[in-house]
């Protein structure tokens, strides 16, 4: 059949897969585009967006009056490098586990729209360029900590899904990392802030990921990973876990208020408390019904708390 681009291309499909629900499976020559587009699932555009976004936000609280654009530039540049890079090796890793899931056999080396050597040469690749691009026109310290979180993601976090549920706050650690990125690339030294902006997006993790958790519990059952939802299929710990990390997130958010540089630290930290009570609410709630409604409201108030937090943050920095 003559594909919508132009290009030949030869569709296969296997009868048994469509009636039992597996994905169709595309072989002989696949059209450049529809490659583009399977690298770039592979690469997890979303989560790479969100360290983009909290690292710039890291930028602009460290040198709010003195920013150098084109050198926050060049740091976003590189990080996005390095956090697609950790991306498709994650993938490559699970691409035996991620075919025993629903929401995942779909993706690119499960079906083997990608080959495998492709994806290892291309996480290689992306995190050379990433983290010499950091290294040329950034500086050492920003290249180093994108080492770290590529380490961290794929070198521990990764395998231990599928060996202890602590999986969860050594992924949160990696995550936190791009705000150091942010932070370190405009060469303002740590302080008190820095390490509380990590300390948010640490924390912001657990009631996030424990709501994913439950939510994809039989997925995750499924491939093999010992998550929370897994190991205690009541969701008391999963629920538990959402309420702590929701609960220290509040008195952590407040502490950039304490040396604010514009704006009113007042309205921030009123704003502050009261994002963070709303998806404290959230996952109390989740903890009390341990259902997917509950999962759900908590997610999506996650998703909603860290672009409104780091909005009312500019406030008082920029």
């Amino acid at each position: 059949m003559s594909s919508p681009l132009g290009s030949p291309s030869v569709l296969t499909i296997d009868r048994s897969q469509l009636s039992s629900g597996h994905a169709v499976r595309m072989t002989h020559t696949v059209p450049w585009l529809a490659r583009g587009a399977d690298y770039l699932e592979m690469a997890k555009p979303r989560i790479v967006v969100l360290e983009l976004i909290v690292a710039g936000v890291a930028a602009c609280v460290a040198m709010p009056r003195a920013l150098n654009i084109w050198l926050v530039v060049h740091a976003l540049g590189g990080t996005a490098l390095v956090a697609a890079s950790a991306s498709v090796a994650n993938s490559w890793i699970e691409r035996k586990r991620d075919a025993l899931m629903v929401r995942t056999a779909n993706r690119p080396l499960p079906t083997g729209r990608v080959a495998q050597g492709e994806a290892v040469v291309l996480s290689l690749l992306t995190l050379v360029l990433g983290i010499g691009w950091l290294l040329w026109q950034v500086n050492g310290l920003t290249a180093l900590l994108g080492m770290a979180s590529w380490l961290v993601y794929v070198v521990v976090y990764t395998p231990l899904k599928t060996k202890t549920s602590l999986n969860t706050a050594v992924g949160a650690v990696a995550g936190a990392i791009p705000v150091l990125m942010g932070w370190a690339a405009t060469g303002a030294p740590f302080d008190l802030t820095a390490l509380s902006l990590a300390a948010v997006l640490f924390l912001w993790q657990f009631p996030h990921f424990m709501a994913i958790d439950w939510l994809y519990r039989t997925d995750y059952a499924a491939g093999g990973h010992k998550m929370l939802s897994v190991l205690d299929p009541s969701g008391i710990r999963s629920g538990s876990q959402a309420i702590a990390g929701a609960l220290l997130l509040i008195p952590v958010s407040l502490v950039p208020a304490l040396n604010p540089t514009s704006g009113s630290p007042h309205v921030y930290c009123f704003w502050a408390v009261g994002l963070g009570l709303v998806q404290l609410a959230l996952a109390m709630r989740f903890a009390w019904f341990r259902d997917d409604t509950s999962a759900r409201r908590l997610l999506r108030a996650t998703l909603f708390y860290m672009p409104a937090w780091m909005l009312v943050l500019l406030m008082v920095t920029v």
